[in-house]
């Protein structure tokens, strides 16, 4: 209980009501819904449809505050933000940007970044760079930077193309009266920060290259900190002006990616991914900063961010493109794993109290429960969408409504 405690206090969420999802990851960035509950088992043709909505290209999940819910897509040459009715569906306003991107590895030219509200106002982060402010109530544009070029975006290695393999894709964080990001620019411009107000740079630091890993912000050994997953490092940085606090080499060159959130547990810093590298932890108290662990069969998660459970993370053990991908426990204290699903096949997380939501990449979703020593039971599937659907953004679950989206296909569905 202690540590779950801990767990919470390092958090100090963005403004928001009770059962807002307002970022990635929903309130605290870590997967897990606040005053959600959720039906023990649904019917034999899944959790009832409330309505669903047309969109263009692009992995960014929603985010949804209030009766609001933000799409971020591309229609055309365009990318696109809309509010929609939270309840209905229906379209509130829209706001739309040109843009130039160009996939290169896959064949999606749209946004990947979850959009971010704070208060009010959304902060887009388009998939050739392109940072755009706008009013939550209207759509309104307050301000813009083309951060592509005015920083150089950096290219991740040799032979790869100016965006990286799929685009920009890591969320800002607001801290204070700042946005931070991981811009992978040149000339100190590694990871910068923004005024929430305007939108100019408040200050440069590292020369850190791009990940599509998103940060986290928490106070570590009695210092306030943001934690990056970058390229090749994890880092950790003063939100007051860019300071390096702590690093440690994390990820390496060619065809590999950061994508998943590094988590806070505890006193513990904890990041995964695949390609050989694995997962890090990372212990951060107020005596010092030291590498724990470093483990490729502990967690081997590609992309999904592991959620806490009391003791344990539950997460994703393996890769969408190849080889089992198992649902697995972890103790990140004793240094032991073990699988809960063996078979489970690729998939994003959201807990909710005891309940686990598994959207897989095929349009499947299960609902499961977490019992003492982070065991688990399904208690429900459902098709989504149909055969030959791919949902690869991130779904949101707020107020007892589920986001989620596919290539072609916003939808919304009761879990009450």
């Amino acid at each position: 209980m202690l540590r779950v405690l801990m767990l919470l206090c390092c958090f100090v969420p963005l403004v928001a009501k009770a059962g807002d999802w307002p970022q990635i990851l929903g309130p605290t960035r870590t997967g897990v819904a606040e005053n959600e509950t959720l039906a023990d088992k649904w019917p034999k043709s899944g959790p009832a449809q409330l309505w669903q909505y047309a969109v263009g290209e692009g992995f960014a999940g929603v985010a949804v505050v209030g009766q609001k819910a933000i799409v971020f897509h591309r229609i055309d040459d365009d990318e696109v933000a809309e509010a929609l009715d939270a309840s209905t569906g229906k379209r509130l306003w829209k706001h739309t940007s040109p843009t130039s991107y160009q996939p290169s590895f896959i064949n999606d030219s749209g946004p990947r970044v979850v959009p971010l509200v704070h208060e009010d106002r959304i902060y887009l982060y388009g998939a050739r760079g392109k940072l755009t402010c706008l009013t939550l109530d209207a759509g309104k544009q307050v301000w813009q930077r083309d951060l592509y070029a005015d920083f150089s975006g950096k290219r991740p290695i040799r032979g790869e193309p100016p965006e990286g393999y799929f685009g920009f894709g890591s969320s800002p964080i607001v801290e204070g009266d700042k946005l931070l990001l991981n811009v992978g620019g040149t000339n100190e411009a590694g990871i910068v920060a923004f005024s929430l107000k305007n939108g100019e740079t408040v200050w440069k630091s590292t020369t850190e290259r791009a990940s599509y890993s998103s940060p986290i912000a928490a106070t570590l050994g009695g210092q306030r900190q943001v934690i990056f997953a970058t390229r090749l490092k994890l880092l950790s940085v003063d939100p007051k002006d860019g300071k390096v606090l702590w690093e440690f080499p994390f990820g390496q060159l060619g065809p590999a990616v950061t994508a998943a959130n590094p988590i806070v547990f505890g006193d513990r810093v904890i990041i995964s991914a695949s390609y050989g590298f694995g997962a890090k932890s990372v212990r951060v108290t107020n005596k010092g900063v030291t590498e724990e662990w470093n483990s490729d069969e502990l967690l081997s998660s590609q992309y999904t961010t592991s959620v806490p459970f009391k003791d344990w993370l539950v997460g994703v053990h393996g890769r969408q493109d190849g080889g089992p991908v198992s649902l697995r426990k972890l103790d990140p204290v004793g240094q032991k794993a073990s699988d809960l699903e063996p078979s489970l096949g690729y998939a994003t997380l959201i807990r909710a109290n005891d309940r686990l939501l598994l959207l897989k990449t095929s349009g499947e979703l299960v609902l499961g429960k977490l019992g003492e020593g982070a065991s688990f039971t399904e208690l429900g599937t459902a098709s989504l969408f149909g055969s030959g659907a791919t949902c690869r953004a991130l779904p949101a679950l707020s107020n007892g409504r589920l986001y989620v989206r596919d290539e072609k296909t916003l939808k919304c569905f009761s879990l009450k």
